[in-house]
This record gives structure tokens, sequence and C-alpha cells, in this order.
């Protein structure tokens, strides 16, 4: 049987009338439309037009944002588990500093490795070999922030637009400075310079929000009123290391781990467990929280922090620690 022959003709109407309005060759053949008959509707002056290859639009006027989003999905194929990422995803995360939709030149799609597809009009094909966790953001499938990023990122020279975007993707909220830092690495784009210095502006404001939301915490929760930013020391010693809250009638300290994991989140570095082990046996209680911790469970945190206030003993070890400004 021809594979252009229509399955059961029909008029052709209802398929300008009812949505949806995207429909790829395959498509309009299972719905009765012969090759012959796209080829009319797409003349100049027709009803219908071709956005991409194998990929219709069935009405004349310019596509909607999720009109070209649909096509490029589609363009990609059925069941490719394509995903829409780079500026485009961002856009649908709704940033600031990306240009609307309407105004984006290219819409870049994430598939498989195994896929065979070129670039098409203003779809830019991206082959990658392990595909990230679609997240629905209006009703598209979308690469997670910090992955949208960094594809964003690998197509941009623009150091200022860099800083610009992975700033916003910190302080809105979107993602932690780690998840960023991260997916830009295994991108390989920490050795470009535009991007190592975006990166340094990103771990600083990420502090500056994570400490935000400390004082947050520690505020808006009741906690008693800590030194903040201190260095902690024996007299006459040396540094035992710098914490961001110190409570000195508690023997409690914390620290804001900032830096980016090599493996996850949650990964206690070395540097970190000396120094905790060194204050510990001095009875200093030391709390540990991340950027991502502060920015998703803020009450958790405190709850934390307030069971290691009142576990405290009157007869701390912790009076021969002082605490100088840092």
């Amino acid at each position: 049987m021809n594979p252009n022959t229509p399955l059961t003709p029909r008029p052709l109407d209802h398929l300008s009338r009812n949505r949806p309005r995207i429909m790829t060759a395959r498509q309009l053949r299972e719905h009765g439309v012969t090759k012959g008959a796209v080829t009319d509707r797409c003349r100049p002056g027709g009803p219908w037009q071709q956005l991409l290859p194998q990929v219709y639009l069935l009405h004349s006027g310019p596509p909607t944002s999720e009109e070209r989003l649909t096509a490029a999905l589609l363009y990609a194929g059925p069941g490719a588990n394509a995903v829409i990422t780079g500026l485009a995803a961002l856009a649908l995360h709704r940033f600031s500093s990306v240009p609307p939709l309407p105004r984006l030149a290219r819409i870049e799609v994430l598939v498989p490795q195994q896929r065979r597809l070129r670039d098409a009009g203003e779809v830019a094909i991206r082959r990658t070999q392990v595909m990230p966790r679609p997240e629905q953001v209006s009703g598209m499938p979308c690469a997670p922030v910090p992955r949208a990023l960094a594809d964003a990122v690998a197509e941009l020279d623009d150091p200022d637009v860099v800083r610009r975007l992975l700033a916003e993707a910190v302080a809105g909220g979107h993602c932690g400075a780690a998840a960023i830092v991260r997916e830009l690495r295994q991108a390989q784009l920490l050795s470009l310079p535009h991007v190592v210095k975006a990166v340094g502006t990103l771990l600083a404001e990420g502090r500056a929000v994570a400490e935000g939301r400390l004082y947050q915490m520690v505020r808006g929760h009741g906690l008693p009123e800590p030194l903040w930013n201190v260095d902690l020391r024996v007299p006459g010693g040396p540094s035992l290391g710098g914490v961001d809250a110190f409570w000195p009638e508690y023997s409690v300290a914390l620290e804001i781990d900032a830096r980016a994991p090599r493996q996850d989140q949650d990964v206690l570095w070395p540097e970190y467990v000396r120094r905790r082990e060194s204050l510990e046996r001095l009875g200093v209680t030391v709390v540990r929280v991340t950027p991502r911790m502060l920015r998703e469970s803020l009450e958790q945190q405190a709850t934390v922090v307030r069971t290691a206030l009142m576990a405290s003993s009157d007869d701390a070890l912790a009076v021969c620690v002082v605490a100088v400004p840092r």
C-alpha cells in the first residue's frame, strides 16, 4: 500500500477548525489528507503553511509561540523524548533576562544521541548522551533550569549576558549555584574565561542570597540572635575556621557550605569534616546547611538549629573558644 494513500478520506475543513493546528505529514495522512492536498493547501497564499520538514501549520497567519514550540518537538519526532532547552526553556521558566519567546530566533531541542536530525529552520537540534528528566512548563517538556542554562551558555559569548542569566537563576530561586556549576562542568564550559568570571560572581552572589535566607530563618522563626560571620579560635592559638553564625552561650555554630560539590549537594568535603571535628572536640556543635537547604526547607533548618541549641549543655567545653569578627 502506498504510504501516501489516505486511510479514510474526509473533508479538510475540520482540520482547520479544530486543534491541534500543528500536524506532521504522517498525522495528516492518518486524517485522510493526501500529499497532493497538502502541497495544494501550502501553495503561496494558501490556507496552510509548512513550518519545518514534514511539519505543517494549519492556518495562514504567523504561528504562536506555543505552535512554534510544538512544531519543534514534532520535528524531533514522536517518541523521541525531546525536550526544549536553552533560551527557549529559560523563557518558559519566566526568566526576565531572556527575550520573550516571540523574539527568540532559535529554539533549541535536546534529543538522544542516536537521533540523526539536523538543524532546520529556527530549530537547533542538540544531541546528548544523557537526557535530562523533563519538567512540564506551560504544557511543554523543558530541561531543568541548570541544564537549560548550560545549553544556553554554550551558545553565548557575551560575559554580561551570561552573568545575568546565572545570577537570575540563583536570586530568583530557580536553582542553587552548585547545580549550575555542576552542569557547566559537565558541559566542559568552565575553561572559557567569560564563563569562569561569571561563575565567580555567581558564587559570591549565591552566598549573599544564602546569608539573607539565614537571617530570615533566625529572625522569622524566633531563634536567639547569634554572632554573625565570626572566626573561631582558642585564645592565643590559630584560627579554627570561620562560621556564619555562632551562639556562644549554647556552643553552637552554623556554617553555610556554598561550594559546588563534586558529586552531590550534600557530600561532606574533607576540609569541612576536619574543621567540624576540631570544633566538636572543643565542645562546639556545628550545624551545616547548604544554599539549597535554605532555599527549599527553611522551616526544617530552623528546627535543626533550635534542636541543637536546646541540646547544648551548660558545662560545654567551648568556654575556651572565642569569636572574633572576620
